[in-house]
């Protein structure tokens, strides 16, 4: 990267981590969305710098307390969304290596449906979901999880339909999604796919990442959530049909 792209690759760090603090998962797909519009780093190597950043986040929140969580529920999803990581990771190596295209297709598709699931109006359940429904979710987000290290959104989208205390689904999802950085940076490593260029951004983006999530919980208030929550919409929506038109383009030429 040039200076002015490190630069670029800054500001959508802050873009991404602003939306994470006020969303609660949209850090990943944000900034591997802008990214890869602005054609600033791979896709392997972007999710690399998002597992790091992931797992620093969620090592500062557990050191202040021990979060309570429903081991009953979260075991099935935890067991599944490994396995699904596994998956990922391989299905990247893959795609990386012998259909870029396909993989900034599927980025692209992933991001626009993650941005109507940021807006959908989920009905809450009368009654907590079955143990099925929880390796299911957990399976799929695994699967984003391993390949853009963005596992967010399906169980985000599960866990909040739940009868369950906000603070038992906050504290679930961070134990879930800090396991699954973890298998997966771990993978990767073993791989030999962890580049040195994704320490060096994981490095330059971290006190961002820690300054921005600063102010926004600090100054947030419920109106200007809803406005950002809209705001990311737009955001994801943007950048999900920069990566798939070009892609169309790409594959129909």
């Amino acid at each position: 990267m040039s200076i002015s792209q490190h630069l670029l690759f800054l500001v959508c760090v802050a873009l991404a981590t602003y939306a994470q603090t006020m969303t609660g998962f949209a850090f990943g797909l944000v900034l591997l969305g802008l990214s890869g519009v602005f054609q600033l780093a791979s896709v392997a190597e972007v999710a690399n710098v998002v597992s790091v950043l992931s797992l620093v986040n969620a090592a500062v929140t557990l050191a202040r307390a021990r979060p309570q969580v429903n081991w009953s529920l979260i075991r099935p999803a935890m067991f599944s969304s490994l396995v699904g990581v596994g998956v990922g990771v391989t299905a990247l190596a893959w795609i990386s290596g012998s259909m870029a295209v396909l993989l900034q297709l599927l980025l692209g598709c992933t991001i626009v449906a993650c941005a109507v699931l940021l807006v959908a109006r989920a009905q809450p359940l009368a009654q907590v979901s079955s143990r099925g429904s929880f390796l299911f979710f957990g399976a799929v987000s695994g699967v984003l999880g391993g390949l853009f290290s963005s596992a967010g959104p399906p169980m985000v989208y599960h866990l909040y339909r739940q009868p369950l205390p906000l603070a038992a689904i906050r504290n679930s999802l961070l134990i879930l999604f800090s396991v699954n950085a973890m298998a997966r940076l771990t993978l990767v490593t073993g791989q030999g796919e962890f580049m040195a260029s994704s320490f060096w951004l994981s490095v330059l983006a971290l006190p961002i990442v820690i300054g921005v999530t600063w102010v926004a919980r600090r100054y947030a208030t419920a109106g200007s959530m809803q406005t950002v929550k809209r705001l990311v919409f737009m955001l994801l929506l943007a950048a999900g049909l920069g990566l798939i038109v070009p892609a169309f383009r790409t594959l129909a030429g």
